[in-house]
């Protein structure tokens, strides 16, 4: 015998949730704007399974998320399965395989869930939205502009009209450690240091790089006091070349959007793994969890791709608020037909009402359609008073 009570059905494993009415429909015309600007400028959508065989779901870029997909093992063909954690990797693997006789440059949507092992520290989430573009084939830094430009209006078609692009070059300080001939511990103290913004760690573990890192440290920010200081710094030319095409594409999204605001973290590496040049990080004002994140890497066998995804539960909280389609009660025997292509949502009575203004209020609608008119309901009937 026990005494304890039985599960709570509607309780859910940490990080996941339902999304109730409104919120959902919400999130659903969020996405679909976000799409329709994908579309727009010749993004073509795909639509990746939720899950795959585990090597190949893993190969590439996919395996920079390893520690965080489940796996399962497939019953018909004993192979291990795993659900994605990331879309982009999918979207690779289908531009290598099923497209890759398609010409290039190849441009490509996507929209899905992901799930997740562990939430991060900012988004207590474990199941995460995507939404999405790759540009794949060419490898310039106007394909770099086209991705911001892009991804900035589809932001500003669901209401953020104010974001900043924060630009990172990845590869830039790894390539100033090889040429210096930092290895071993050394180098990981020093890309420790650099990951925790700690200058005076870098000052004390940089050595002969101390002066360089320090000051492109310090000066992140405004993206045109940060190429100034990467102009000023003594770099070997193999790092050079990366500090060049970080200023190249700052100089094309400018000619492109010229309203962005942009900064540039020259030093900024983390959470980057599979990242081949510029990448790109944005954010709202006042708000300090990403609304989306991409950049340059390497898709199939090597062939240069750049790309953006978009966290729409984030972009919502940052957002204006939507608002939801108005809800019409339609009286029994009346067509809503002209109303929903106006764009109302409409409840059909199902039978007879003694009142429908009540029965439209009961049911959550602000208007009647009754003997041919809309009626809009007064506050007090909506509240129930």
């Amino acid at each position: 015998m026990t005494d304890d009570l039985p599960p709570n059905p509607a309780l859910l494993p940490a990080g996941l949730h339902d999304l109730l009415p409104p919120e959902a429909e919400t999130e659903a015309s969020a996405v679909d704007a976000v799409m329709a600007v994908f579309a727009g400028h010749g993004y073509q959508r795909v639509k990746p399974p939720l899950l795959e065989f585990e090597d190949a779901l893993l190969a590439g870029p996919g395996g920079a998320m390893a520690d965080q997909v489940f796996r399962m093992m497939d019953p018909d063909t004993h192979r291990m399965m795993a659900i994605r954690a990331d879309i982009t990797p999918q979207v690779g693997r289908i531009a290598a395989t099923r497209l890759a006789g398609a010409p290039r440059p190849l441009r490509l949507s996507y929209a899905g869930q992901c799930l997740r092992v562990r939430a991060s520290g900012l988004d207590p989430d474990r199941q995460v939205a995507q939404a999405g573009i790759e540009l794949i084939g060419p490898d310039s830094a106007v394909a770099d502009a086209e991705i911001i430009a892009v991804g900035a209006e589809a932001l500003a078609a669901v209401g953020l009209m104010r974001i900043s692009i924060d630009l990172t070059m990845p590869t830039l300080v790894p390539s100033l450690l090889d040429a210096a001939g930092f290895g071993g511990a050394e180098r990981t103290r020093l890309a420790r240091a650099l990951d925790r913004k700690d200058a005076a760690a870098v000052t004390e573990h940089g050595g002969a790089l101390a002066g360089v890192l320090t000051s492109l440290l310090l000066e992140a920010g405004p993206a045109a006091r940060a190429l100034a200081a990467l102009d000023a710094a003594d770099l070997p030319a193999s790092t050079r070349a990366h500090a060049d095409r970080l200023k190249q594409t700052v100089a094309a999204i400018q000619a492109r959007a010229p309203g962005l605001k942009l900064t540039v973290d020259p030093v900024e590496f983390r959470g980057l793994r599979y990242h081949t040049g510029v990448c790109m990080t944005i954010y709202a004002p006042g708000r300090h969890e990403e609304l989306g994140r991409g950049g340059r890497y390497l898709c199939g066998e090597g062939e240069p791709a750049t790309g953006l995804t978009l966290y729409p539960d984030a972009v919502l909280r940052a957002a204006p608020s939507r608002l939801a389609r108005k809800r019409v009660f339609i009286a029994f025997g009346e067509d809503g037909a002209d109303l929903r292509a106006q764009g109302y949502a409409t409840v059909a009575a199902l039978g007879e009402d003694s009142d429908p203004q009540a029965e439209a209020a009961r049911l959550g609608c602000s208007h009647v359609l009754l003997q041919g008119r809309l009626l809009e309901l007064s506050i007090q009937t909506q509240i129930g008073a």
